[in-house]
């Protein structure tokens, strides 16, 4: 019986390796798991930009992931880019009723290049994966478009949209604020409790895929045990020492990723 705990990437294939299932199985791999991948879109990208996305077939996204699950049970699961309607419905349905530590970073709307969402996406992901999710983790521009309301300027809108998140079915909602002027701060709703994570801004133009390192650090300390307040801290202060040693790694001309090993390079 192996006693790696084993993460199970379902997101989109980046070919330049910043974000998607590549950047979350670098993330798996620094924190000590075993990572695995069902893709469910590729796209042509880079760090200038998403060019293009090609959804896969549904039937086939579900087919990687019944693979994995009558196999290598994971001990959680990320889930990232879904792209269609019909992918979240195939997920929700190869991952069955009661799936472990599931974490949900609603790809919809990327910093740079064309759209990650075909239309109707937002109602699938609440309807098939938001109640499969112990953590949803939506940036301000995915918890406005989920929750259809104008984007939050601050802390009070952001725990507002979550709460939303919450009547609509999740268990726990951690609003991202990178994008907000000022020092970051996220938002973390659960059991009736707001939380308040609050990080430093790092001077980097390495960003690209810095969404899904947090949500698949955040996975991996969950499948390791952790509770989830302690997960997600974990995965905040990792992901700043990430962004703090990216320029080391000259890659690319635009948003370059993080740097998912820079623990074992110091």
């Amino acid at each position: 019986m192996s006693t790696i705990p084993k993460l199970l990437s379902i997101a989109g294939s980046d070919p330049s390796g910043g974000a998607g299932a590549q950047a979350d199985i670098k993330t798996f791999a620094a924190f000590g798991c075993y990572g695995m991948a069902a893709i469910t879109a590729l796209t042509a990208q880079n760090t200038r930009g998403v060019i293009a996305a090609w959804p896969v077939a549904a039937d086939i996204v579900a087919a990687q992931i019944v693979a994995v699950m009558t196999d290598i049970r994971p001990d959680a699961i990320k889930i990232g880019m879904i792209a269609t309607p019909d992918i979240a419905a195939a997920v929700a349905s190869a991952l069955g009723a009661s799936p472990r530590n599931v974490v949900l970073d609603p790809v919809l709307i990327p910093t740079q290049g064309v759209s990650l969402a075909a239309a109707g996406l937002e109602r699938a992901l609440l309807v098939n994966l938001l109640p499969l999710a112990r953590l949803v983790t939506p940036n301000i521009f995915e918890a406005a478009a989920l929750t259809e309301t104008p984007q939050a300027r601050g802390v009070d809108g952001m725990t507002a949209q979550a709460r939303l998140l919450i009547e609509a079915g999740a268990k726990a909602v951690l609003v991202k604020g990178g994008h907000l002027a000022g020092a970051p701060v996220d938002v973390l709703v659960c059991d009736g409790e707001t939380r308040l994570f609050h990080g430093r801004r790092i001077d980097t133009r390495h960003t690209h895929g810095t969404g899904c390192a947090l949500s698949a650090a955040i996975a991996a300390e969950l499948g390791k045990g952790a509770a989830l307040v302690d997960a997600i801290a974990t995965a905040k202060v990792w992901l700043e020492g990430a962004l703090e040693a990216a320029e080391a790694l000259r890659l690319g001309e635009g948003r370059g990723p993080p740097d998912h090993f820079f623990t074992y390079r110091s």
